[in-house]
């Protein structure tokens, strides 16, 4: 039997929305009504004037070179950070999700790297692969690899997309073991009894069952490519050497907080908005049909 909730006046309802509302609306639509202004703007570097250009600043950002390399290390860097922060947290939900001893200290262990912060996460990893001092970096220029992520632009990039997969690993990990331990286990069981093996139960079963969470993280870790990895870009290259690691929200930080150009900085926040809403509509449309529910 259902019970209805019935509300018996409108202000309940409206209370009950306003606190969700008001944070959306200081932390989202406040700062990017006042990009989209500002973008309009052309501001001298300690702001005492203001003059409108309307789109100049657009077509300085699009014609520009430096902001089409960054555009094309985010493309580079989300793709590879979404990648593999999927693959390799589907691979420990599945290895969590089995019946071994010690299985709970290993979940546990594995959710860990989710509440370290960014800044903090590229420290730990610049340790490792530092050319002199770290242990990863060391053995590399042992084994006779030149590694040197402070000359070498693909060097960077690799370091950078470790760094950020790794931190979100731990979240895409929590969502792929909760989605496995919501697949019946009848299905598997019959599944096997068909002598169907492990690897023809996973990619004919599981995985499909999986493609809602799958999809849900995909956006996700996307988004996250994009706009929270600023930390660990500061922290580990600063968008060197040579721009190879510059990508669009670091190039944001460069223009308006280093240049002081808030009109530019402020063009290309619009510009990274609309790629990422586009983006997003775009998966749900394409994607999504792919998905069952």
């Amino acid at each position: 039997m259902q019970r209805k909730v019935i509300f018996r006046g409108r202000l309940l309802p409206v209370a009950l929305l306003l606190p969700q509302l008001a944070i959306t609306f200081v932390f989202f639509f406040w700062p990017a009504g006042r990009a989209i202004y500002q973008s309009l703007l052309r501001e001298d570097a300690f702001g005492l004037s203001q003059e409108f250009v309307g789109l100049e600043n657009f077509q300085d950002v699009l014609s520009d070179p430096n902001w089409v390399n960054a555009a094309l290390n985010s493309v580079v860097f989300s793709g590879c950070v979404a990648g593999l922060a999927l693959g390799l947290a589907l691979f420990l939900a599945v290895q969590a999700d089995k019946s071994l001893r010690g299985v709970t200290v290993y979940r546990s262990l594995l959710i860990w790297p989710y509440a370290v912060a960014p800044a903090v996460s590229a420290v730990l990893w610049l340790f490792l692969f530092q050319p002199q001092v770290g242990m990863i970096g060391r053995w590399l220029n042992a084994a006779g690899f030149a590694w040197d992520y402070r000359l070498n632009g693909t060097h960077a990039m690799i370091l950078i997309v470790i760094a950020a997969a790794w931190k979100q690993i731990a979240y895409n990990f929590i969502f792929f073991l909760a989605g496995l331990q919501s697949i019946p286990a009848s299905v598997l069981e019959a599944a096997a009894i068909d002598g169907a093996r492990p690897a023809r139960r996973f990619w004919s079963i599981i995985f499909p069952l999986l493609s809602p969470t799958t999809f849900f993280l995909l956006i996700v870790n996307l988004t996250y490519a994009f706009f929270e990895t600023f930390g660990i870009i500061h922290a580990l290259t600063s968008g060197g050497p040579g721009q190879a690691t510059e990508t669009l929200i670091y190039k944001v930080y460069v223009d308006g907080v280093q240049n002081l150009n808030l009109g530019l900085s402020s063009a290309q926040s619009v510009i990274l908005m609309v790629l990422v809403i586009a983006l997003t509509a775009f998966q749900f449309r394409a994607v999504e049909k792919k998905v069952h529910y």
